[in-house]
């Protein structure tokens, strides 16, 4: 008995002395909240150490404040929690950076502009009280026919109603499309008898022939392309973009994201993303994704960036649009359109923006040099075009799972296309918040009840076991990922219609897709996406609990305070 007691004495001296022995001293403790790791186990701790950008240690409070000194922040969350921050896998920084000084033509819930009158009226009033010039150019941006009154897109003869002199554009939400007045038209070159651009379509009235002003795909792309060239004015201009690149990043900031993606890099912008990180101004990590078919010419130099971090720039990967808009109806579908657009028959499917070949030979080049590829794929007929593709390329030993090649938004996706998603190894990418906004739109217009209630199946994949993940494809949206996550859990129409209930989420399960899974897609999640020791502290502070708020009141939650490898790179008055 006496030789148990002595074991047992021994064990506990020893005990105390590790406790005792002098561990690294953090610059920072956070405890006092709930943290949610996003790590199986644990799932919950009550502390986090962080020194040097990294995570010291996770776990319990006392073994925290082994690591304090005098000098250590003590930070107590005061009941708010704490979340590793949160991962943008697919949106649209410079194209955000560049629609800032855009008349903001958004509906309803995040503008006002809800009918071709108010849209009218807004341009109109931005015309007076800016003091537009009369032959001065005018882009507006954010307008939507699925929440404006009349459910179709403005005219070329009702932009000519607000000004025959200026020229002015208007661009979908979608970003797929755009609208031009006649004087546009003349200032971008394009008559009567131009042609459809490969990939794209000019509109024309079903009457007359003659065109409406509207631009879809690839022509609205190469229209505004030629008119950012047209309105680029030297130094200020650069010096203008990169002030408005700035705001755009402040935007991720406010709304949590310590890494941020460029998900269709082109012209210009990659030089003004390569600048912002000469002049290190970006706080939060950038991964952008040139356009592939855009960046042909450049892609030797390009590639020796690939996964190659430079003051927080990271080349991560080309872009391929497939595709178009399902709620601007140019997505690429098997079966019609339930209602289809004005000037279309009943049989129409939207189109395809590359043949299997162009695609074929395109990412054999990325995927022989082992660099991925994000493919925009919304309508089934362009989910199947990816798959049948990448199947092509990995039977023939090109394509590798370990590539992680991203389908993004997926929406018109089918019951089938589960299990060959997970059978090629690809990662689907959703974009949940369309059942919130355009949910309805897609029950009654878009799809009808049977193809909209499987749009965004997140439920399918995670049963199927695909690490997937949720976007926000902003500025389609806002950069709001708790909203994505809200309607990934919640599937609820803007009229309160549960779209497809089979394929809600959990919150926990919503979380991951933009953190732990979020850092699997661009292929950081050694070092990302949750709190454990070794990882960078990419922090985010919310002031409610995603896993215990009533799930109908997570759009509520707040962002307080975003940190980036320690630091404290936003916080909310």
């Amino acid at each position: 008995m006496k030789k148990i007691f002595h074991i047992l004495f021994l064990a506990a001296a020893i005990s105390s002395c590790q406790n005792r022995i002098p561990r690294e001293n953090a610059e920072t403790i956070y405890f006092g909240g709930t943290i949610l790791t996003m790590e199986n186990s644990p799932p919950q701790v009550e502390a986090v150490a962080v020194k040097n950008g990294k995570i010291l240690f996770a776990g319990t409070k006392s073994e925290a404040d082994h690591y304090a000194n005098p000098t250590t922040k003590m930070v107590n969350l005061n009941g708010k929690t704490l979340l590793p921050g949160f991962i943008d896998v697919h949106g649209h920084l410079t194209s955000r950076a560049g629609t800032m000084d855009a008349v903001d033509l958004s509906p309803d819930p995040y503008g006002t502009v809800n009918s071709i009158k108010d849209l009218q009226n807004r341009i109109k009033n931005y015309i007076t009280e800016n003091k537009v010039t009369a032959q001065q150019p005018i882009i507006g941006n954010g307008y939507d026919d699925a929440i404006m009154t009349e459910h179709c897109h403005p005219t070329r003869a009702e932009l000519d109603a607000i000004s025959k002199t200026n020229p002015i554009i208007v661009i979908h939400a979608s970003g797929h499309a755009s609208v031009a007045n006649s004087a546009m038209l003349k200032l971008l070159g394009i008559t009567e008898s131009s042609k459809d651009p490969e990939g794209g379509h000019l509109g024309r009235d079903k009457k007359t022939g003659k065109l409406n002003g509207k631009l879809e795909e690839n022509a609205s792309f190469t229209a505004l392309l030629t008119l950012t060239n047209k309105i680029s004015t030297g130094q200020n201009t650069e010096s203008h973009a990169m002030q408005n690149l700035m705001k755009a990043q402040e935007e991720w900031l406010s709304y949590g994201q310590t890494t941020i993606c460029d998900g269709r890099t082109m012209g210009e912008s990659i030089a003004l993303l390569q600048n912002a990180a000469n002049q290190n101004l970006f706080k939060a990590d950038v991964v952008y994704f040139p356009d592939y078919e855009y960046s042909k010419n450049d892609f030797n130099s390009l590639k020796s960036k690939y996964m190659k971090y430079g003051n927080h720039l990271k080349l991560a990967g080309f872009k391929f649009s497939d595709d178009g808009s399902p709620q601007g109806k140019t997505a690429w579908l098997t079966q019609p359109y339930l209602v289809p657009p004005e000037g279309q028959s009943k049989d129409y499917t939207g189109f395809p923006i590359f043949t299997d070949e162009t695609l074929y030979t395109d990412l054999k080049t990325l995927f022989q040099n082992h660099i991925t590829a994000q493919l925009h794929v919304n309508g089934d007929a362009a989910i199947d075009q990816a798959l049948r593709v990448i199947k092509r390329l990995k039977d023939e030993g090109i394509y590798k799972p370990e590539l992680r090649a991203t389908l993004i938004h997926v929406q018109n996706s089918r019951p089938d296309h589960i299990q060959k998603i997970k059978e090629l190894g690809v990662i689907p990418s959703y974009f949940p918040t369309h059942t919130y906004l355009w949910g309805d739109w897609h029950y009654s217009s878009v799809f009808g009840p049977e193809r909209a209630s499987f749009i965004s199946p997140t439920h399918s994949a995670l049963k199927a076991g695909i690490p997937f993940t949720i976007h926000h494809d902003s500025p389609v949206t806002p950069p709001d990922l708790i909203t994505a996550v809200y309607a990934a859990v919640n599937r609820k129409t803007r009229s309160g219609m549960i779209l497809g209930p089979d394929e809600r989420i959990t919150p926990l399960e919503a979380l991951k897709a933009i953190t732990i899974n979020g850092a699997y897609q661009v292929q950081e999640e050694g070092r990302k996406g949750s709190i454990k020791a070794g990882k960078l502290a990419d922090l985010v502070i919310l002031d409610q609990n995603p896993l215990t708020i009533a799930p109908e009141n997570i759009r509520s939650i707040k962002v307080l305070e975003t940190i980036k490898e320690g630091n404290t790179v936003y916080k909310r008055n």
